[in-house]
């Protein structure tokens, strides 16, 4: 017969160190992550989702055709979303010390997925999935980093990656649609 594990909080030493290191914020001694390394990969995501929503934003103005109606909603919807990712991962890296990097100097490089404009629907849908199945990846990966070591950050990105998961799904339906899925994707030209 397994033992229970009983929950003894010692509030008086937890009010103590709430009290000594106030300047720290949100960031306990409970935060087991290193901060400087999980700043730079938000700014890195952060960056990645201004890409996004330009790239989204870009899509649905130029979006032409017969198609076109749907898919630039599409693309409106996914750039309100990606919009509110960056809003997230800003208001994170401010609770964990940090400041969000907002500048355009650098955001292309500091981004895991390229800004590609694209000519006509398929390739704008294209470019788009292509760069879902990026932030997808790395988002994995940050995930996996974090593990129990900064569980808020990690639920944060997870519902973030459960978002980018379902924009991935929306585009290749939409390609389907057009019957355009299945077809390999155009090297991306940068602009």
């Amino acid at each position: 017969m397994a033992t229970r594990k009983s929950l003894v909080i010692d509030a008086e030493s937890i009010r103590k160190r709430a009290r000594a290191h106030i300047d720290q914020g949100a960031v306990t001694e409970g935060y087991r992550a290193d901060r400087a390394a999980v700043i730079k990969a938000l700014n890195e995501s952060l960056a990645t989702e201004i890409v996004c929503v330009l790239r989204y934003r870009r899509h649905y103005y130029m979006a032409s055709g017969i198609h076109a109606r749907s898919v630039a909603a599409e693309f409106l919807e996914h750039a309100n979303e990606e919009q509110s990712h960056a809003d997230q991962i800003a208001t994170r890296i401010v609770q964990l010390g940090g400041a969000p990097d907002f500048s355009p100097y650098g955001l292309l490089a500091r981004s895991h997925t390229e800004y590609v404009e694209g000519q006509g629907l398929v390739e704008m849908l294209e470019e788009n999935l292509v760069a879902e199945r990026i932030a997808i990846d790395t988002y994995h990966q940050i995930i996996e980093y974090l593990g129990n070591d900064d569980p808020t950050t990690r639920r944060m990105m997870e519902a973030i990656l459960a978002s980018e998961e379902e924009h991935a799904e929306d585009l290749s339906s939409l390609l389907e649609e057009l019957g355009k899925k299945g077809e390999p994707a155009k090297k991306a030209v940068r602009r």
